[in-house]
């Protein structure tokens, strides 16, 4: 059974040569190691000094490359459910047609194909660790929501449609002139929802895959990865590694830099202080770019020593559900978060978590399906929620 381990933090951080560090010390170890970059914006082939594509591309011995085209991703596996659309709606013109292509794709359709590509990857068990290197915060987020919303959306309007284009299928041709999805369109739709429950999976397999934060001694990074590690944990991912990068080395004896490393003592404290639970590791801000093997070889000399790096570091459980003497209990983990942060909705057979701009629908298991909620509370980073 193979590895992913995923790289996600704030922009310009460094996650990009934090990742191409692992994926070397990996490949030198003997493993055969695939990185893989999901950022629309690739900084492999700039760091690799490579000329790395959308096709997987050797670096060197146990050590291949990808910069993934999500676009091509999603033609490969959205072009007949695309097609299908497209043939229901009659155009005057072809710019109403392509403008209709950027409508009936869905906000983060690209990035998800880019991990469906990630999952057709590992399922061919070619490498024994798959090295992430993704975008930005808020996307990365956006990203690994997606298949849980993608698929409980489907999961709802499918069943449905499916039995619907049955039999509206014969009379809206006739009558109307209107031609429905066919059967490969809606087979693909298929395929894509049973793609989307595995990928799902796969992420949350705490054996096989684990997320990873870079950050940077700064306030405005830390507190931006503080809500990160909130959210992930939100949607049940297992964070086992904090990189802190950019430290300034205490050997520096210059005034200029004084008082930048009084303000990184000031924050490398406090991220010691919260982050308490998670296993770190330091890495110094070097007085020349990282870039190329040799840039790399020096962070894995200074910062990532240990046999035990690709192992899954730290497992949280994030969601537990308790029987208890007049109900049951279901536990989120949510640190960094106070209660007037999230809102809780009861909608039928699922329970919504909604935290700023993201929202968590959890479905309640057959068990609970004559059960409501009672009350909740938040204790120490911990949402309980009681059901009666």
């Amino acid at each position: 059974m193979g590895r992913i381990i995923i790289f996600t933090g704030k922009g310009g951080v460094g996650k990009t040569t934090v990742a191409a560090a692992h994926a070397l010390k990996a490949a030198r170890e003997g493993k055969r190691t695939l990185i893989v970059s999901t950022d629309m914006a690739h900084s492999l082939s700039d760091i690799f000094m490579e000329d790395i594509k959308n096709e997987v591309t050797k670096i060197q011995k146990d050590l291949w490359a990808l910069e993934v085209d999500a676009n091509y991703e999603m033609e490969q596996y959205y072009g007949s459910i695309l097609n299908a659309f497209k043939k229901m709606i009659t155009f005057a013109n072809e710019e109403d047609a392509e403008s209709f292509e950027d409508i009936v794709t869905f906000p983060g359709m690209e990035e998800l194909f880019s991990l469906l590509k990630i999952k057709e990857l590992y399922e061919k068990d070619i490498y024994d660790l798959i090295v992430v290197d993704c975008a930005p915060t808020g996307e990365t987020l956006s990203l690994l929501k997606f298949p849980e919303l993608f698929a409980w959306y489907m999961e709802k309007l499918f069943p449905i449609g499916k039995v619907a284009l049955k039999i509206i299928r014969p009379i809206s041709k006739a009558a109307f002139k209107i031609e429905m999805p066919d059967n490969v369109a809606i087979n693909d739709i298929e395929k894509l929802y049973i793609k989307l429950f595995e990928l799902q999976n796969l992420l949350r397999n705490r054996d096989i895959c684990s997320i990873r934060l870079v950050t940077i001694p700064e306030k405005m990074v830390l507190e931006e990865t503080k809500r990160n590690y909130m959210y992930l944990n939100l949607y049940n991912f297992n964070v086992d590694g904090l990189y802190i990068n950019r430290i300034l080395p205490n050997k520096i004896e210059n005034s200029f830099f004084d008082e930048w490393k009084r303000i990184q003592k000031k924050y490398m404290e406090e991220i010691h202080s919260v982050f308490t639970h998670i296993p770190m590791y330091e890495i110094n801000w070097y007085e020349v770019d990282i870039n190329g093997i040799q840039g790399l070889e020096r962070i894995i000399e200074d910062s990532l020593k240990g046999d035990d790096i690709f192992k899954v570091l730290k497992t949280t459980v994030n969601e537990t559900f308790e029987k208890l003497e007049k109900g049951y209990k279901l536990n989120v983990y949510l640190p960094f978060t106070d209660k007037r942060d999230f809102d809780l909705f009861e909608s039928g057979i699922d329970i919504i978590i909604k935290m700023g701009n993201f929202k968590r629908i959890i479905p309640m298991p057959n068990i609970l399906r004559n059960y409501s909620i009672s009350k909740a509370n938040l204790n120490e980073g911990c949402l309980s929620i009681y059901f009666e």
